[in-house]
């Protein structure tokens, strides 16, 4: 089955790292593709531009309402996603468990309509 593993964290903690620590978080972000590559459960997965960045769309009564920002007032935000295919929800929690972020933001772990 396959599972959506939507990794959130706090936009601001992210950009006050020293480049050190930046680079040795990235680094195990790639040791987790490279296992989840390996284990052939990689499906995707991306990392994503801080919230700062996002525009918003809603449509209300036939008009597109567009709003620069993310869609929530929230502390943590969606920093990026795998997709993944796993053999239950048991074996997908047991693969967000093991990203980084999970450590200091946390991970959603949602089963993708077949």
């Amino acid at each position: 089955m396959r599972y959506l593993l939507l990794i959130a964290t706090d936009d601001a903690s992210g950009h006050q790292l020293p480049p050190d620590e930046e680079a040795a978080i990235m680094a195990e972000y790639q040791a987790f593709t490279d296992d989840l590559q390996a284990a052939g459960a990689m499906l995707g997965g991306e990392r994503l531009h801080p919230s700062s960045t996002a525009t918003t769309v809603r449509v209300r009564d036939g008009e597109a309402l567009i709003t620069d920002g993310p869609f929530a007032e929230t502390k943590e935000h969606l920093g990026g996603y795998y997709m993944i295919e796993a053999a239950d929800l048991d074996a997908a929690v047991a693969w967000a468990a093991k990203i980084p972020g999970a450590r200091f933001g946390s991970v959603e772990v949602r089963p993708v309509w077949g």
